[in-house]
């Protein structure tokens, strides 16, 4: 493993693991599997694992597993302090002593203010009393460091930046999101005031792992096809001096063991300006085939219409990606054809309480109108029609 420092001289792993979406039964995280994956995470040389008070039992199976195996001293703990519906700063005490109770620990290395949007998002936290609320913490020792999560436009990151004395910060940023929220400037702009940049969905949601157009994969084989989508992706991150780790939430141990071999061959400046050229034609493919910025985190579900919109984008994507049909057996097997509930694109509403949740700011009504007229065609209908009839018959 290789690693790079923090603000304060401490060896952060280059690869760290993102929490958010651990092996699961049943929409419940599986233990076994879990602890598999994080035992040999940290065998590997990881210490970096990222998780949040709102990642379903994320952090209670971490805290479980790591005091199990007596591992809180060998590794770094990262968690977030979620905005909404904190009114008062009790409600960080609250949530912040949760947290300490579902980790099983007695403080935080890492902690950050979870996706911030704007500068006046910050401004409501200092409001709340928010600086005087982490300097007692920090006093008390229940926070090492601070920092923040970010998912907004370019300007109002620098002004965040400038507006408190972080000690890292954490921003979505791979080949394709180069100019996008944060952005190349701004990963710059941290670097220089001495902060530590985590980077999150450096492979896009896994679109930039599986999900890459024909084309694309084609133009990496002919450039080396010996490296895989993942290295590309990954090596582009690592290349960087400002990038100080990336996050990547690893479910199956043969993406834990290739990332983490990746990671130990990781060096600045490891792209030759041809493989950078490669890069770049793959992104002005993966722009024309990819018409929605959609990562599938599903912050905007569940809709209250039962509109599965996630599986909807990716469908919608995959129409340009592979083609139409490819697009629409998609789309028919994960809007709950096979299932009781129906989760299609015509039950939505245009309520609009999707797109305050949105990270990536999509404007998801307008993208789900566009979805619908190239995914619900007449045969889509007739045979959601048929089959549900059918399943309706067998119960009777």
């Amino acid at each position: 493993m290789k690693y790079r420092n923090d603000k304060y001289g401490n060896k952060l792993s280059v690869l760290g693991f993102g929490c958010m979406r651990f092996p699961s039964t049943l929409g419940k995280s599986n233990m076994k599997e879990t602890e598999k994956l994080i035992l040999t995470a940290v065998e590997k040389g990881i210490n970096y694992f990222d998780t949040a008070y709102i990642y379903g039992d994320s952090e209670k199976v971490l805290g479980e597993i790591l005091n199990k195996n007596n591992l809180r001293e060998k590794i770094y703990i990262a968690t977030k302090l979620p905005f909404t519906f904190r009114t008062k700063k009790e409600d960080f005490d609250k949530c912040l002593n949760m947290q300490l109770e579902r980790l099983k620990t007695n403080y935080i290395d890492y902690y950050l203010i979870h996706m911030l949007t704007d500068y006046d998002m910050w401004l409501r936290l200092v409001d709340l009393g928010i600086e005087d609320w982490i300097k007692e913490k920090k006093k008390e020792g229940k926070i090492k460091q601070i920092g923040f999560s970010y998912h907004g436009s370019q300007y109002d990151f620098i002004k965040i930046l400038d507006a408190y004395d972080w000690e890292f910060c954490q921003i979505q940023y791979n080949y394709m999101n180069e100019n996008y929220q944060a952005g190349k400037i701004g990963l710059h702009k941290a670097h220089e005031k001495g902060l530590p940049v985590v980077i999150m969905e450096p492979l896009l949601g896994g679109k930039l792992a599986t999900k890459l157009p024909k084309k694309a994969i084609a133009e990496f084989q002919r450039a080396n096809d010996k490296i895989s989508p993942v290295a590309w992706a990954l090596k582009w991150l690592w290349n960087q001096k400002e990038v100080t780790l990336l996050l990547s939430g690893m479910n199956h141990m043969d993406q834990l063991i290739e990332n983490t071999h990746l990671a130990s061959e990781s060096e600045i400046n490891m792209l030759s300006e041809d493989e950078l050229g490669t890069v770049n034609n793959v992104v002005k493919i993966f722009n024309e085939a990819y018409k929605i910025p959609c990562t599938e985190c599903n912050y905007c579900m569940p809709c209250p219409h039962n509109v599965n919109i996630p599986a909807a984008f990716n469908s919608y994507n995959t129409c340009f990606a592979m083609g139409r049909i490819e697009g629409i057996k998609q789309y028919i097997m994960s809007v709950g054809i096979i299932s009781d509930k129906d989760t299609r694109l015509i039950n939505c509403k245009k309520c609009g309480l999707c797109e305050k949740k949105c990270p990536q700011n999509i404007e998801i009504i307008k993208k789900l109108s566009l979805s619908g007229k190239r995914l619900e065609h007449f045969i889509v209908r007739f045979i959601f029609w048929v089959t549900k009839t059918f399943v309706k018959k067998k119960k009777e």
